[in-house]
């Protein structure tokens, strides 16, 4: 594997195998390099590369690239807009992945550092040319007009082809940063110079002053668990950061509900996120059963299914605190 600068370490990284784990067009993959059609915007040709080895490995470039943000980088920028976070948390999944010095051992107690909240950050509204409308590709994936409105989605005339999804800060209701999200696939990025979504929580502006919260991974998700009227936040991806946590804290919620998707790293995020609100609201899972998330139960059972898993987590949590006391 090539060796590559993460935060002034030397770090051994399987470029390649990080990448293949999401979609690529028209990608051609040889031993020093992958070349494919953007994943950041609307791209007929492959015009993107990616260096998997040499001196240049994790090194890429974007010759068609709308802005200069999203023109060219290291490993950690891609991996930051491949997951929905930023460079330094992708750094700090990949430290923790490939340069971890210890690992816990079977039935080792595992210690969780209880955040310490901090002053709230100054909140600087984005200027948005969103206009909002009703999207189709969301009409298609069960989101209705009403809470599409709520939530404030739109379409920017710059950046035709792509659904906007913009992030509020959780205490004013001002848009922090907007997510582009392809209509035709899974390409998004986001408004350069904006607040990082690792420093936001999509939805929570919403659910203030809620007694419950569900917390997903992916926006569509939160959205989905609306149409069945339930408050729920998304954090964009399956790593939580220190930052998110302290907001989703703050509200002071009486019940979390963990709803990372049905895969593994859906089951790593709801014990990421257990070990993190334990001791700060009842904890309740939910189990997706055999579809893959929340907008997958609603395309394939409507809002009741949803309604259903919801119950049956309150269900199979009263009976293990039961068990617990036989």
């Amino acid at each position: 594997m090539p060796i590559i600068e993460i935060k002034g370490k030397q770090v051994d990284v399987s470029i390649e195998d990080e990448l293949r784990t999401y979609p690529w067009n028209r990608a051609r993959w040889s031993s020093k390099k992958l070349v494919a059609c953007s994943p950041f915007r609307n791209d007929l040709a492959p015009s993107f590369f990616v260096n998997l080895d040499g001196k240049y490995a994790g090194t890429w470039a974007d010759s068609g690239a709308y802005h200069t943000e999203y023109a060219s980088g290291n490993f950690e920028k891609l991996l930051g807009f491949l997951r929905g976070t930023d460079e330094g948390e992708a750094g700090d999944y990949l430290l923790k992945k490939y340069g971890v010095m210890y690992e816990i051992k079977p039935g080792e107690p595992i210690r969780i550092k209880a955040p310490k909240l901090s002053k709230p950050e100054e909140e600087i509204a984005l200027v948005s040319t969103i206009k909002q409308a009703t999207s189709p590709y969301l009409i298609t994936r069960g989101i209705s007009p009403e809470v599409q409105a709520e939530y404030g989605i739109g379409y920017n005339p710059m950046n035709r082809g792509y659904t906007a999804l913009p992030w509020h800060y959780a205490d004013t209701g001002e848009i922090a940063n907007i997510k582009y999200r392809s209509t035709k696939g899974k390409r998004f990025f986001y408004e350069p110079d904006a607040k990082p979504v690792r420093k936001l929580v999509y939805g929570l502006w919403q659910a203030k002053e809620c007694p419950e919260v569900i917390i997903c991974e992916a926006e569509i998700d939160a959205l989905s668990w609306a149409m069945a009227g339930f408050n729920a936040v998304a954090i964009g991806g399956a790593h939580i950061s220190s930052k998110q946590t302290e907001l989703i804290i703050r509200e002071g919620f009486d019940r979390v509900y963990l709803a990372g998707d049905n895969d593994k790293q859906g089951v790593k995020f709801n014990e990421q996120m257990r070990k993190i609100f334990r001791g700060y609201a009842k904890l309740f899972e939910i189990n997706y059963r055999d579809k893959k998330d929340a907008n997958d139960v609603l395309l394939r059972h409507g809002v009741q299914g949803l309604i259903d898993i919801f119950n049956e987590s309150k269900q199979i949590r009263a009976i293990n605190l039961l068990n617990q006391f036989r």
